[in-house]
């Protein structure tokens, strides 16, 4: 993972490079907000893959002398099956929707998506 935060810390830094020279010679906001949101995700995405190498270290795909049977047995667990994908999907939709059509349909999205979520996060509570 230590190769996989580098790479995003590079990226980060580069649009963060690039935010600032933006910002300073095109002040338009649209720009400089989405160049410091490509900051912001890819920063995340660096600290979240450097706290995981810290935690769990070196992984056998990191090591180029590991034999294949390090990597080999389970992951993560997995769900089997569930319909929150779809209710999620359904409601981001319907609240997109409701952006373009009106509050009303906004409101009926996000209760669909609600459920949705709380069931993608409740869902295998118990492991």
């Amino acid at each position: 993972m230590k190769a996989e935060a580098l790479l995003f810390a590079a990226m980060a830094a580069f649009f963060a490079v690039v935010t600032t020279g933006y910002a300073a010679f095109h002040p338009e906001p649209a720009g400089t907000t989405a160049l410091l949101v490509s900051f912001v995700m890819s920063a995340l995405i660096s600290l979240f893959l450097w706290t995981r190498y810290v935690r769990h270290g070196r992984r056998p795909q990191d090591r180029g002398n590991a034999p294949v049977r390090e990597g080999a047995g389970p992951l993560a667990f997995f769900s089997p099956r569930s319909y929150y994908p779809a209710v999620a999907a359904a409601g981001t939709a319907l609240a997109g929707l409701g952006v373009v059509y009106g509050l009303w349909l906004f409101l009926i999205g996000v209760g669909v998506l609600a459920p949705g979520i709380l069931g993608f996060v409740f869902q295998h509570n118990d492991r």
